[in-house]
């Protein structure tokens, strides 16, 4: 519980100190896709196949800014940062770097009450270092599509 709530003041504070460039269109685009996509995820890796869950194994609302507050703005920062110029090496080596983040990050939701929130039943964190790159490739490609509609919605 503790890192949750440390992590939501301090990820949506760096989001919003430093977020350049991304316009509000594509920034709620963001983070409501980020929520639909996770809790699409999550319904079944969570409920229906019990791989991990937050808190306990039911639905709980203690476990609702995990869905809403905590990973949208973590999705900005990786966007926002994201070299979308730079070389092919440099795109592996900012996936990669998220992705020690994230494992990282995993690792400590995990620990016990009251700092963790994070449990696995099946899952492991080799199944979150394979999918968590697929999951960015997505996101980027969301974002690339709706960078794309807006600006040809402003032509």
């Amino acid at each position: 519980m503790i890192l949750q709530i440390t992590s939501v003041v301090l990820f949506n504070f760096i989001i919003y100190k430093t977020i350049k460039g991304i316009s509000a269109n594509k920034i709620v685009h963001i983070w409501i896709f980020t929520i639909a996509f996770q809790l699409l995820f999550d319904i079944f890796i969570d409920l229906k196949y019990k791989g991990y869950w937050y808190f306990t194994q039911e639905i709980d609302w203690v476990a609702f800014p995990a869905y809403t507050i905590l990973v949208p703005p973590v999705n900005l920062m990786f966007i926002n940062w994201y070299p979308f110029t730079g070389s092919f090496m440099k795109k592996i080596r900012y996936f990669i770097i998220w992705e020690i983040f994230f494992l990282s990050y995993e690792a400590a939701a995990m620990l016990p009450h009251p700092f963790g929130f994070f449990h696995y039943g099946w899952w492991s964190i080799w199944h979150s270092a394979i999918v968590n790159p697929i999951l960015l490739t997505i996101l980027i490609g969301y974002y690339k599509w709706i960078s794309a509609l807006e600006k040809k919605a402003c032509v």
